[in-house]
């Protein structure tokens, strides 16, 4: 698929415009004080991935985050991980994604929870990252790698910008086990040609053959997916529908998107693993 044609897509069915004003009123019916706001009041639309937020502490916590380390996120969203990373862990984030609306949203989210000093959000491409090389110490990724086609051009610039002795960091949605249909739509796809699933061995292969070295290589797929199905119940539910999720973003398919993932994960066609890799010096 032209690249061109791929990032309208993306752009399509992620950036819907008003999406920063469905979130402040949201937080405003849910009680929150925008002037006095934390970056966890806005977490169940922010930290839309598996897991949530507490995946996010657990990842940062396996590649071993120290203070002061510059991170790259790449695919940052609306910025939930990043502002988390920086709250948990004293770490300075850059943010790049291909959605324009996303950068424009998380930028402000950070302002408002007076993060912005160490958390910014810019637009940009995995495959043709705006950066000198050996500029991080972290690359992280998290559930944002589904769009991309050429995954090895995105693993070479992640390889590129990443200090020696840097780690490479992630949580992805990989294929499974069996070799079926996925159930679309899906939080990242509403339809097949934007979702690009590879197997976890390819995936592990590729990076293995960029240079870099594995230090943990985890299938997560079983510790998230009744913690999932629990959420996808509630992001459906009719009669009382959180006020703050994700379906701010997605809009009324929300619940359906949900549901599909776990039936996508209960029947193997699609598997959730967290990886971290060293490049070495």
């Amino acid at each position: 698929m032209a690249a061109q044609t791929l990032d309208a897509l993306v752009n399509e069915h992620y950036g819907t415009k008003g999406l920063l004003d469905r979130i402040l009123t949201a937080a405003r019916d849910a009680g929150i004080v925008l002037h006095d706001a934390r970056s966890d009041d806005f977490s169940p639309v922010s930290e839309f991935h598996i897991g949530g937020r507490r995946a996010t502490i657990d990842l940062a916590k396996m590649a071993q985050l120290c203070a002061g380390d510059k991170v790259l996120d790449i695919g940052s969203g609306l910025g939930g991980p990043a502002r988390t990373l920086v709250e948990q862990f004293d770490v300075r984030v850059e943010g790049i994604d291909l959605t324009h609306e996303f950068c424009v949203v998380a930028n402000e989210l950070t302002r408002m929870t007076g993060l912005s000093n160490q958390a910014k959000f810019f637009p940009g491409d995995a495959l043709s990252l705006p950066r000198d090389p050996n500029t991080y110490d972290v690359v992280w990724t998290q559930q944002s790698c589904m769009n991309i086609e050429d995954k090895r051009q995105m693993l070479s610039e992640v390889c590129r910008v990443l200090k020696p002795g840097g780690t490479y960091v992630f949580q992805e949605v990989f294929a499974g086990n069996q070799d079926s249909p996925l159930k679309l739509p899906v939080p990242w796809a509403g339809k097949v040609d934007m979702s690009f699933l590879w197997s976890p061995d390819a995936i592990r292969n590729s990076i293995l053959r960029m240079g870099l070295v594995e230090a943990i290589w985890k299938n997560a797929t079983n510790q998230y997916m009744e913690e999932y199905r629990i959420l996808a119940a509630r992001t459906g539910d009719s009669v009382q529908p959180p006020i703050m999720g994700v379906h701010l973003m997605l809009g009324k398919q929300a619940g359906i998107m949900r549901k599909n993932v776990v039936e996508n994960l209960s029947q193997g066609l699609i598997s959730i693993y967290q990886g971290v890799f060293k490049k070495l010096l």
